[in-house]
């Protein structure tokens, strides 16, 4: 149904094309009418001398009618018309084709991982951290803001907005925090803003992607915070020693984990007795009951699209971390509401300011592409399908 759907559309836009065709070819039956019109009231009381008049000037005043009517018709039958027609059909359809299915699937091997080509591409061209600024994550809006309209607030606010309330909503003693760990921490700016806020903290971001580390890093350097780190590292094979953080973080990281379990236990092991866990992730609803033919062909297409593996739902994740055996206070919420508005929000900046794409022809296929996805995310975070999990939980003391 969804296929005849969109190829009843792609009709439409053909047939709407033919019709601009025929009006730049300059036929139009709005035209014609009138003389016909005209011809048809000629009334029976005017004057003889009128009458012949008009009589004897209507055929003429017809005849282009006809012409232009004989000249659309050729036009039509024209088959250079339809080989104009046929061939914007064909890119219609193989747009909508290509749009439709998922081009960046997630693979790994020991020697390489989509995740961190896709990460390295986007901190390479650049336009991600143009838009974005330097959190690649959702933001965060309040009901008084949703009501005034998102797009009046400031879409690089919106994601410092959301570090603070997520902070908050750990319930971490943030004066007695001293060594952050930061898992998936992209080109380092949730990092370096906890850095900034906690002076007397040691904050480490860690990431796959070895283009986001040297950003992470230099930005670092040129803004001074010497309290933040970055290094390269699997978030499934940290290399640290046991209870070696007073705080584990992430924002939207868990979604590229090839390894649900091993993620959450990881950041488990690193937490120091008494320290805090808390992350944001996207999830998928959960079941039973199970998806429908159109929610998996979604899911299907939003795993593919943007290399992840697959997504759990909230409660899954709270049953990992209860069995760890070694978390407590395990607690989760869904932020949905208010985050949902960055995807829409997103496409507006592009809008807006489309400049640094129109630069770089090499991203014009991707960004489309990413604009599609943002919409489609937007779609399965509103109807439920998808939902935006906040975990949080305190490691037991042995």
């Amino acid at each position: 149904r969804r296929g005849q759907g969109g190829m009843r559309c792609t009709l439409r836009v053909a047939v709407l094309c033919l019709a601009l065709v025929v009006q730049a070819r300059g036929f139009s039956v709005v035209h014609a009418r009138p003389v016909v019109g005209r011809a048809s009231r000629l009334g029976r009381d005017a004057p003889l001398s009128v009458r012949a008049e008009r009589a004897a000037a209507a055929p003429v005043a017809a005849r282009p009618a006809v012409q232009m009517g004989f000249s659309a018709l050729q036009l039509v039958t024209n088959p250079r018309t339809w080989s104009i027609v046929t061939s914007i059909f064909v890119l219609l359809l193989f747009l909508s084709r290509s749009l439709s299915t998922p081009g960046r699937k997630y693979a790994a091997t020991d020697d390489s991982n989509s995740v961190q080509k896709e990460y390295n591409a986007w901190t390479n061209d650049g336009i991600l951290e143009y838009y974005w600024g330097e959190h690649i994550h959702l933001g965060y809006y309040t009901d008084p803001e949703l009501a005034a309209g998102y797009k009046k607030k400031d879409f690089i606010q919106a994601k410092y907005d959301f570090i603070d309330e997520q902070l908050k909503w750990s319930g971490a003693q943030t004066d007695k925090l001293t060594c952050i760990l930061d898992v998936g921490c992209g080109i380092g700016g949730t990092s370096r803003y906890l850095a900034k806020k906690l002076p007397l903290a040691t904050v480490t971001g860690i990431s796959i992607s070895d283009a986001q580390i040297a950003r992470a890093t230099a930005l670092a350097t040129q803004q001074g915070v010497a309290n933040a780190k970055f290094e390269l590292k699997d978030a499934l094979k940290m290399d640290y020693p046991d209870n070696s953080f007073d705080m584990v973080w992430a924002i939207e990281s868990g979604e590229h984990m090839p390894d649900k379990k091993k993620y959450v236990e990881e950041m488990a092991r690193v937490l120091k007795p008494g320290g805090t866990l808390v992350f944001a992730t996207w999830c998928q609803r959960e079941t039973p009951p199970d998806f429908n033919p159109t929610e998996r062909a979604t899911l299907d297409f939003l795993y593919g699209e943007w290399t992840h593996p697959y997504f759990i739902s909230i409660e899954e994740y709270t049953r990992l971390m209860t069995g760890t055996g070694v978390l407590e206070s395990v607690a989760s919420d869904d932020w949905v509401k208010e985050t949902i508005a960055s995807w829409r929000h997103s496409i507006w900046v592009g809008v807006w300011d489309p400049w640094i794409v129109v630069r770089k022809p090499w991203t014009w296929w991707k960004t489309l592409r990413d604009g599609v996805t943002l919409e489609r995310m937007h779609r399965a975070f509103d109807c439920g399908l998808m939902r935006y999990g906040m975990l949080k939980a305190t490691k037991k003391f042995v």
